[in-house]
């Protein structure tokens, strides 16, 4: 059996499985409202919040555009916090629809400072809200979440956060940390075929929604909160990835929030412990490590393209490699979602044998 171990999409557990093979029924119907009204206030517990959360159709992606388009108008300024490929992919969504982006960016492989946030706030009380990556796949970095939200509401300052990555796997109280919009996605730690993204809109957000004046239509709040209320989407919705969170969040709600962080926590640190015990080293300081995906370095003399053709082709291990300036520098294992100690521990023994052919 492959071993799927990237950021995502990740594997799914045999009982989802079984569970998005089901036949279509009436998206407009009452078995479909049913799944609706039990998953929602079970998504609201993982998020920590008793906010609205919505779930919609698309990728985190369509998350991240969604967060932007119903809370800003064109000629708002914003601060984007990027540390990494999707910290520059939520400032570039803002950018786009007309916002004024001022970019706040740290070194691949270092976290957003909170300090840094606040001076950036102090300089410019022009700014209405703040971006910012929870967990930075493309660098493995987890940033200082709480801190950075508390800098932001030092200012007032509204805060949209993509926690596509991180939400499920990684402790994330959206309503303790006073987060506006929170993102996440189905193919993540939530153990689902990708197809979903879900969101959390706190009261600070939709008096946002109020004068936003940014276009749309798919992505609309306020239709999204107007058909929950009958059970629905606004759009014909993934059916089938519906019936597949509707298992999962069972699964994540019997093993309980803290057992999951604790597992991810555990299994992160197997996989850092294993690199370093190759010679390798982790991108990110040991601080701020992702409990998701380990950023591994590649020495000078590993050929990473390499690496990962060997783990396919002769263990069925599937891993990523570094994206845009990372590319050919590291490698990323994704252990997030259904990932036990013993998958991760034959990763690293995988890796270990074949380190050797990949370097010259």
């Amino acid at each position: 059996m492959q071993q799927l171990r990237i950021p995502g999409p990740t594997p799914c557990p045999p009982e989802v499985l079984k569970a998005i093979g089901r036949q279509m029924i009436n998206h407009r119907g009452k078995e479909f409202a049913q799944i609706m009204r039990d998953i929602t206030p079970k998504l609201q517990q993982v998020f920590q919040t008793k906010n609205d959360v919505f779930i919609l159709t698309g990728s985190g992606t369509g998350g991240m555009e969604a967060a932007v388009v119903n809370t800003l108008s064109p000629g708002d300024k914003v601060l984007a916090a990027s540390c990494g490929n999707f910290g520059d992919r939520f400032a570039e969504i803002a950018e786009i629809f007309g916002a004024e982006v001022k970019r706040l960016n740290f070194e691949w492989g270092k976290p957003v400072d909170p300090d840094a946030v606040r001076q950036a706030l102090k300089a410019d009380s022009g700014i209405k809200a703040v971006l910012v990556t929870q967990n930075e796949t493309s660098t493995g970095v987890t940033n200082d979440l709480k801190s950075i939200t508390a800098v932001a509401k030092e200012f007032d300052k509204l805060i949209l956060v993509d926690a596509i990555s991180g939400l499920g796997s990684i402790d994330l109280p959206v309503d303790a940390w006073h987060c506006d919009v929170v993102i996440t996605a189905s193919q993540k730690g939530w153990m689902v075929p990708p197809g979903l993204a879900m969101v959390s809109v706190s009261e600070k957000a939709w008096q946002a929604y109020a004068k936003a004046k940014m276009p749309r239509y798919y992505w609309d709040f306020k239709l999204a909160k107007d058909y929950l209320e009958k059970g629905q989407t606004p759009a014909t919705p993934a059916v089938s990835v519906f019936f597949g969170l509707a298992v999962a969040l069972d699964m994540m709600l019997a093993e309980g929030l803290s057992k999951v962080f604790a597992r991810h926590a555990k299994i992160a640190g197997i996989a850092r412990n294993g690199a370093k015990s190759m010679g390798l080293s982790i991108l990110p300081e040991e601080k701020y490590a992702s409990n998701t995906v380990s950023a591994i370095k590649a020495s000078d003399k590993l050929n990473v393209s390499k690496l990962l053709k060997l783990l396919e082709d002769e263990h069925g291990v599937v891993l990523a490699g570094g994206q845009g300036i990372l590319s050919g520098k590291i490698f990323r294992i994704g252990h997030l979602g259904w990932v036990t100690e013993k998958d991760i521990k034959e990763v690293m023994d995988a890796i270990a044998e074949v380190i050797p052919q990949a370097s010259s």
